[in-house]
């Protein structure tokens, strides 16, 4: 979700400004790519894109070409080769840029009508707003015969465009597991009119952090989560410190006193929290609730011999705390703080060590949306 409102920004200037854009969303990879099933791009008529769907490789490409490949007005899907060899001649198995990535990738492209606003995009509005998750499928391929369209689509929270019932059923079904595993899938779909194609996009809301302390160091770990599209909130006991002018990018600046107790699991549960007040007073009572509540990630600034008197005197708690929070970066000045303590709740939500990546001994990405033999078949009635 990178970069998500300032995609649904251009997307409402373009549609205020009564002017056609089109989506690029890659839909598949195969092999080694910079960005996964799920990355987006908007390609306006004039002016400049917004997003990415590689490392810079095929955006000009991309933006060059994309209007004229959806004259039809339908929905196409792309594909770009990053082998060092294509061996192909096939017209729309696409354009090989010989950068030794050896990784193909399946762009869709699709217009977006100012009077007619895209589901897609409005669940994806709708993610970014309510923090709860859906999942969408889209038609990326299809047999001649088929009974579906490449870019037909069904979402987790209401209908979409595909019409054939055995197949929606089908598909309905994928969706309410595609959420309760929380997990991107293709599948391939037969019935006797064909095989139709399908990219099951899991959409998770923008990750959460909340900053327990508002003093100077917490100003650039805003500005970084930001950066990634976090929703962020900052919490002080201090008055003059919880004011929105000095955190002018946070989602929220609360004022909490601390002897007006509040429920934070509503706020931290499932998020990213760190404890970094300067304040022992405060950080015995935001860790103190804080370690009987369910974090995604729980850190505590300062030296470790400080972080364990606290938790000497609050008494054990029901969730792992990191101290001292942050990655082995090196560095002493705010902004270096802030990168290793963003490095490392990063790290801990993707399930990841934070090691050197030339040290990793398995792929970077997973691999289970880009080994095409590994598509399930269902049969549709």
């Amino acid at each position: 979700m990178s970069g998500l409102n300032d995609l649904l920004q251009a997307i409402d200037t373009g549609a205020q400004a009564g002017e056609e854009t089109i989506l690029a969303t890659v839909v598949k990879v195969e092999g080694s790519a910079y960005r996964r099933p799920g990355a987006r791009m908007l390609i306006p008529l004039h002016g400049r894109t917004v997003g990415t769907v590689s490392g810079g490789c095929l955006e000009q490409d991309l933006a060059k070409k994309a209007w004229w490949l959806t004259d039809s007005g339908e929905p196409v899907v792309r594909r770009y080769s990053t082998g060092a060899t294509e061996d192909e001649d096939d017209e729309q198995s696409a354009l090989t840029f010989g950068l030794g990535c050896n990784g193909t990738v399946f762009v869709m492209l699709e217009r977006l009508h100012a009077k007619s606003p895209s589901p897609a995009i409005e669940l994806l509005r709708r993610v970014r707003d309510s923090q709860q998750p859906a999942a969408m499928a889209t038609v990326i391929a299809t047999s001649r015969n088929a009974s579906a369209r490449v870019g037909d689509r069904l979402l987790s929270d209401t209908d979409g465009t595909l019409r054939n019932l055995p197949l929606k059923i089908a598909i309905r079904q994928d969706l309410r597991k595609t959420l309760a595993q929380k997990k991107s899938s293709i599948r391939l779909y037969t019935d006797a009119r064909g095989e139709v194609e399908v990219f099951f996009e899991y959409i998770a809301p923008p990750p959460r952090l909340v900053i327990f302390g508002a003093g100077h160091d917490a100003q650039p770990l805003v500005r970084m989560a930001k950066l990634l599209n976090w929703h962020v909130s900052v919490i002080d006991s201090r008055s003059h410190f919880a004011r929105p002018e000095r955190f002018p990018q946070a989602d929220a600046v609360i004022f909490a006193s601390l002897d007006n107790p509040f429920d934070l699991r509503p706020l931290t549960d499932g998020a990213a929290v760190t404890v970094m007040t300067h304040s022992y007073c405060q950080d015995r009572h935001w860790l103190g609730q804080l370690l009987q509540a369910a974090p995604a990630y729980l850190g505590q600034l300062g030296p470790k011999e400080r972080t364990e008197r606290l938790l000497a005197e609050i008494g054990p708690g029901t969730c792992a705390l990191y101290y001292p929070m942050g990655l082995d970066l090196g560095g002493d000045a705010p902004e270096n703080v802030a990168l290793s303590i963003l490095a490392e709740m990063t790290a801990v939500m993707n399930q990841r060590q934070g090691g050197m990546l030339r040290h990793r001994r398995k792929p970077i990405h997973p691999a289970d949306l880009s080994i095409s033999e590994k598509l399930e078949v269902v049969a549709v009635g």
